[in-house]
C-alpha cells in the first residue's frame, strides 16, 4: 500500500517555532532582547518571533566555540570517534525528514517536494560523506634527504565562522558544517535571517548525536549586525561564506579590519548555457535548461540563466525552450504536487520584477510569462520567465536570482564563448555538441568553476563546488572543502 498523503497545512497551523539562539549546548535567550518576525512567502504571514542577534551574542557564541576548541573536546577526539558522532548525526537528520522539510518550505517558499526529496538528503549525505571521509584521509612524509623527516600534517583551524544563504539553508550548511566539524573544529553559524529556522533545529539534531556542548552554536540575526560581528570577530579562525558578492567583497574587508582571519567566499553566478547546431537532441537541451533554470523558482547562484543558441537553430530552441515554461506551474508550495513556487520575501519579488521590467524596457522579447501571479494568497510568486535578449541588456548581465532566463544568439564557436566569458562571473557553464573535439575545446576555453558537456545540474558531493573571477574562492564539497577549514603544519625532524 502507498503511504497516505500527508496533510502540509494542518501540520503548519499546528507548528510551534523556538527562533532563540543555540549556544553552548542550549537554547538562550538574547542578550538585548530584541526579535523580529520570521515571515513565510507562502502567504507573507509570521511563523513567529526569532531572536535578532547581536554582537553580544556572536561573543558569546565565539567564546563557547574557543572553548570547546581548546579544551579538545571535540578537536582531540580519533578521526573514528568524530565520524560516529557525525554519521548519528546523519542519521537524524533523516529521521527528522518531514520535520526539517516542512520548516525549509514555510521558511523559504520552496515547494515540500523537493525540500522532502532533494534538500533533506542532501544534507544528511553531505554530513555523511565528511563523516567517512575524516579516517580515510592520510598525512605526509616529504622526500628530504636522509638527515631529515618532515612531516606534513592537517590540524583542525579553530573557530569557524559560517555565514550562509537563504537559497538552500540546510544544504548550505551542511556544505560548511561537513568538513568544518569532521576536521574538529568548532563552528557558530549565522543562517540567514530569511530562513533561519532549520539552522537552529540541525544544531539540536548534532547534540542529540553527541556533538559536545559547545561545538556547534547557531546565531540568528541580520547580516549587517549579527553576520558583520562574526566575520569582523578577532577569535575566529576562518569566514565559510555563502552569497551575493556585494557581501563576499564586504566579507574581505572585515579579514583586513579584524585578524586576516581566512575568508573563503562561494559567491554568484550568471551561468552560460551554449548550444551548437551539431547537437542531436535539442529536445533534452531545452527540458534540461527549463529544468535547471526553474528549479528552486530560479533561486540558485548556478542557474543557466544565459542561454546562448547558434544563429541556425536559435527560433526553433528558443521556441522549445519557451513551450517547457507553462509546465513549471506556480503553485501552493504545501501541495505535494507543486514544482515551482514562493521567492523568498517581498524584497525579492520586487527585485525579480525590476528586471522583468528592465529587459521589457530595454527591448528584450517576451517569449514566456514575465507576470507576478497569485496575489491572493498574500504570497510572493513569479510565472516562469524567458526573454530572447542581448548580451549587453541588464537581465542578460546581472544576477537575477529568480525565475528569469535570457537567451541569445551566437554566430560561431569563437563568438559564443566571447559572450560566455564577458561576465565577472564564473560558476558554472554548459556545452552542448555531439562533436568530442568541439566539447573539450569549448570546456576549456570557458572560464568557470565546473563545466558541464550535454547535460546541467548532475552532481555529487564527491566533485568540489565554486567558480573563477567573482564567484569566489576555495571549493565546496569534496576532499578539497577540507582545505579550507585545516591549518598544513610542518614538522622538521633532524636525523643524525
Amino acid at each position: 500500500m502507498s503511504k497516505p498523503s500527508i496533510n502540509w497545512h494542518e501540520r503548519a497551523a499546528v507548528l510551534k517555532i523556538d527562533g532563540r539562539p543555540l549556544i553552548g549546548g542550549r537554547r538562550v535567550e538574547g542578550l538585548s532582547g530584541e526579535q523580529f518576525d520570521c515571515i513565510s512567502p507562502i502567504n507573507g504571514k509570521s511563523l513567529g518571533s526569532v531572536t535578532r542577534g547581536q554582537a553580544a551574542d556572536i561573543d558569546a557564541a565565539v567564546a563557547s566555540a574557543r572553548a570547546a576548541f581548546d579544551d579538545g573536546r571535540w578537536a582531540r577526539k580519533p578521526p573514528a570517534s568524530r565520524k560516529r558522532v557525525l554519521l548519528k548525526f546523519a542519521e537524524l537528520i533523516l529521521a527528522a525528514k518531514e520535520e526539517l522539510a516542512l520548516l525549509e518550505t514555510l521558511d523559504m517558499g520552496k515547494p515540500i517536494q523537493y525540500s522532502l526529496s532533494v534538500d533533506v538528503p542532501a544534507a544528511a549525505r553531505c554530513i555523511a560523506w565528511y563523516a567517512e571521509a575524516v579516517d580515510k584521509i592520510y598525512d605526509e612524509i616529504a622526500p628530504t634527504g636522509p638527515n631529515a623527516l618532515a612531516l606534513i600534517q592537517r590540524e583542525a583551524m579553530g573557530v569557524i565562522g559560517a555565514i550562509v544563504p537563504w537559497n538552500y539553508p540546510m544544504i548550505m550548511s551542511a556544505w560548511k558544517l561537513g568538513p568544518a566539524l569532521a576536521a574538529g573544529n568548532s563552528v557558530v553559524l549565522k543562517p540567514s535571517e530569511k530562513s533561519p529556522l532549520t539552522a537552529l533545529r540541525l544544531a539540536e539534531l548534532a547534540l542529540q548525536a553527541g556533538l559536545p556542548e559547545g561545538v556547534f552554536n547557531v546565531v540568528p540575526g541580520f547580516g549587517h549586525e549579527a553576520g558583520e560581528a562574526l566575520a569582523l570577530h578577532r577569535d575566529v579562525d576562518a569566514i565559510g561564506f555563502t552569497g551575493s558578492t556585494r557581501v563576499g567583497r564586504k566579507m574581505l574587508e572585515y579579514a583586513g579590519r579584524s585578524n586576516l582571519k581566512r575568508v573563503y567566499n562561494e559567491l554568484g553566478g550568471k551561468s552560460a548555457f551554449l548550444v551548437f547546431p551539431d547537437f542531436d537532441d535539442l529536445k533534452r537541451a531545452a527540458q534540461t535548461v527549463a529544468g535547471s533554470m526553474f528549479f528552486n523558482q530560479g533561486e540558485s547562484c548556478n542557474a543557466p540563466s544565459r542561454v546562448l543558441v547558434h544563429a541556425d537553430i536559435a527560433d526553433e530552441f528558443m521556441a522549445m525552450v519557451a513551450a517547457e515554461a507553462p509546465k513549471y506551474t506556480v503553485g501552493d508550495p504545501l501541495d505535494e504536487a507543486t514544482v515551482m513556487g514562493a521567492l523568498v520575501d517581498e524584497g525579492q519579488l520586487r527585485t525579480v520584477m525590476g528586471y522583468i521590467e528592465s529587459g521589457v524596457a530595454d527591448g528584450a522579447r517576451v517569449l514566456a510569462g514575465a507576470k507576478q501571479t497569485r496575489q491572493a494568497s498574500g504570497g510572493y510568486f513569479v510565472e516562469p520567465t524567458v526573454f530572447e535578449a542581448q548580451p549587453q541588456m541588464k537581465i542578460a548581465r546581472e544576477e537575477i536570482f529568480g525565475p528569469v532566463m535570457s537567451m541569445m544568439r551566437f554566430k560561431d564557436e569563437a563568438d559564443a564563448v566571447a559572450i560566455a566569458n564577458d561576465s565577472p562571473y564564473g560558476l558554472q557553464a554548459s556545452v552542448w555538441s555531439s562533436h568530442i573535439d568541439r566539447a573539450h575545446r569549448v570546456a576549456r576555453a570557458l572560464r568557470a568553476g565546473t563545466v558541464h558537456v550535454n547535460q546541467y545540474d548532475e552532481d555529487d558531493m564527491t566533485v568540489p563546488f565554486g567558480g573563477y573571477k567573482q564567484s569566489g574562492n576555495g571549493r565546496d564539497k569534496s576532499l578539497h572543502a577540507f582545505d579550507k577549514y585545516t591549518e598544513l603544519k610542518t614538522t622538521w625532524l633532524r636525523i643524525n
